[in-house]
């Protein structure tokens, strides 16, 4: 009665879904994580790495300072040479030179929190102070009169329209006579926008394609990114994405209700810092939906651990892999799909043939206590019902879980399978039970009796000819291979029943003419009943 044998095919699709994903470069570091692919509708991408090459290219210079503000390219060069520079920051190194002049007092590295860095000279030399590469909101928003006053709102207007046409946007800016240390890495209250810079990043070619897939299997895709949001809203909207002007997640609400609000109603984010990112995913996943963070970072970790599925670039971080559930080994976007398809076949296809194993727990407890109850001996011998079992659900079980299948997974699993299964098997039991209780009523009219191997070899046509009108409705729609594999177990089965040491064995032999035409009688009518389910079935779930 217990399907052990579901319990061993789910956990062979799974590792057949992990070992085709491994030819496709895609590392599955938790098994279970197969069956998160199927179920994910939202998908929030990092554009770094992802819609994006993930390198950064820098594309130049744009003035805003007086004269005065002299060794901005000694601070860009320091910047470039630091050893703790991040990739935005080590573009510098071809373009400016760091002599050595001037040494570093103390410096603050990067980190996506901040979303800044900093070096403070002494010497008196020009450039002595200190110096802030960052994001513009940030770097010139730390005071109480916004930073640099009139300089400061034109240098933020210069950087937005240069960011929307899909550019990364830094600030340098000057603080004379400031020092910032890591003891305590606070902005000054005035700092002085000296140039703007501005760099790349090559589109994916792939990029629209990966996200016109998406879309049109149901999955939204949400772009979370620490960049400027005119920036990511520029580069989404050259892939096909309805990003509008970007929302900026410095001004996300606290408040988690309306935070489900915001994200619910935008697609493209800008400026978020780790800890948004994983509030953010939090937040999907409280509006019921099953959400896949893609990411390289160290800033992704905490949103990759959140999400229901974490996806990381073969070029991330040890702790970003570690925590991600599956490893895009060559980092090619592309690959998603083909990722997704995979979990979904994967699920649709257990979800087939769990209907058959649990159809036969069904009729096997329905026929023990029918049978019971009215006394009746039990229609079968136990090998017999291993050789039903065999054709009409063991053996094409194994194939069915491994064909291809492109349904998308919908919830209420266990719901669709047992509302098929049960009538299933409680159509197969009436059946047996007509069949028995007819030879009965024979036996009590004065016929022949009918000898017990009679019976059970017409039960065992009965059930056998039920068994495969069940395959070929759970396996439908019928191409050719699943044609062939139910009409390859009809054919085991005339085989195995016209061989004599075979029929021997399983206690078989051909039932009287009445008792043979009372099991086809009861076999087409159970069959007619399989069909009738099979469409309120499809009717009222609408899948396959």
């Amino acid at each position: 009665m217990i399907p052990l044998g579901l319990v061993l095919l789910s956990s062979v699709a799974f590792a057949v879904g992990g070992v085709r994903l491994a030819g496709n470069k895609v590392l599955i570091q938790e098994l279970a994580a197969v069956e998160g692919l199927a179920r994910v509708d939202v998908l929030c991408l990092d554009k770094t790495g992802t819609l994006t090459e993930g390198g950064i290219i820098f594309d130049g210079v744009h003035e805003l300072a007086e004269p005065a503000e002299r060794g901005w390219e000694h601070a860009l060069g320091w910047f470039g040479a630091d050893p703790e520079a991040n990739a935005t920051s080590r573009c510098l190194r071809a373009f400016f030179e760091h002599d050595g002049g001037c040494p570093a007092v103390s410096s603050v590295p990067f980190s996506s929190a901040r979303k800044w860095s900093s070096v403070t000279f002494d010497g008196g030399s020009p450039g002595s102070g200190s110096w802030i590469l960052g994001a513009p909101e940030i770097v010139l928003a730390s005071g109480a009169d916004g930073g640099a006053g009139p300089a400061g709102s034109a240098a933020l207007d210069r950087a937005g329209r240069l960011a929307e046409s899909g550019l990364r946007t830094v600030i340098l800016a000057y603080a004379a006579g400031a020092s910032i240390t890591p003891e305590n890495p606070t902005l000054p209250a005035a700092v002085t926008p000296v140039v703007v810079l501005t760099f790349r990043e090559q589109i994916r070619p792939d990029a629209r394609r990966t996200l016109d897939y998406f879309r049109d299997e149901g999955v939204d895709v949400k772009i979370i990114s620490g960049d400027n949001p005119r920036t990511v809203a520029a580069i989404a909207r050259s892939v096909g994405l309805d990003a509008g002007e970007g929302y900026d997640a410095r001004t996300l609400p606290a408040d988690p209700v309306r935070l489900e609000e915001v994200m619910g109603a935008h697609a493209v984010f800008g400026r978020v810092s780790p800890d948004q990112k994983r509030d953010m995913v939090a937040a999907l996943q409280r509006r019921g939906h099953t959400v896949a963070m893609t990411g390289d970072g160290a800033n992704d970790v905490l949103a990759l651990k959140e999400a229901d599925l974490g996806i990381a670039m073969n070029s991330a971080a040890a702790a970003t892999k570690a925590v991600a559930r599956l490893v895009l080994l060559d980092g090619r976007f592309e690959r998603l799909p083909a990722v997704v398809a995979e979990g979904r076949r994967v699920i649709a296809n257990i979800e087939r043939v769990s209907k058959l194993f649990l159809s036969k727990t069904a009729y096997s407890i329905a026929i023990a206590v029918s049978f019971g109850l009215l006394s009746l001996q039990f229609p079968f011998l136990p090998r017999q019902l291993s050789f039903t079992d065999g054709l009409t659900i063991g053996i094409p079980s194994f194939f069915l879980a491994l064909m291809a299948n492109a349904t998308r997974y919908r919830p209420g699993f266990l719901r669709r399978s047992l509302s098929f299964a049960i009538p299933a098997g409680l159509i197969v039991t009436a059946s047996l039970l007509g069949l028995n209780l007819y030879a009965a009523s024979r036996a009590a009219a004065a016929a022949p009796e009918a000898a017990a191997a009679s019976l059970q070899s017409a039960s065992v046509l009965t059930l056998s000819a039920l068994g495969l009108w069940i395959l070929a409705v759970v396996a439908r729609p019928l191409d050719g291979k699943k044609l062939a594999v139910v009409l390859a177990m009809f054919a085991c089965l005339v085989l195995l029943l016209s061989v004599p040491p075979v029929r021997d064995f399983l206690e078989l032999a051909l039932p009287p003419a009445d008792l043979l035409l009372a099991a086809g009688v009861s076999a087409v009518v159970g069959g007619l009943a399989v069909e009738c389910l099979a469409w309120l079935h499809a009717r009222r779930f609408q899948g396959p």
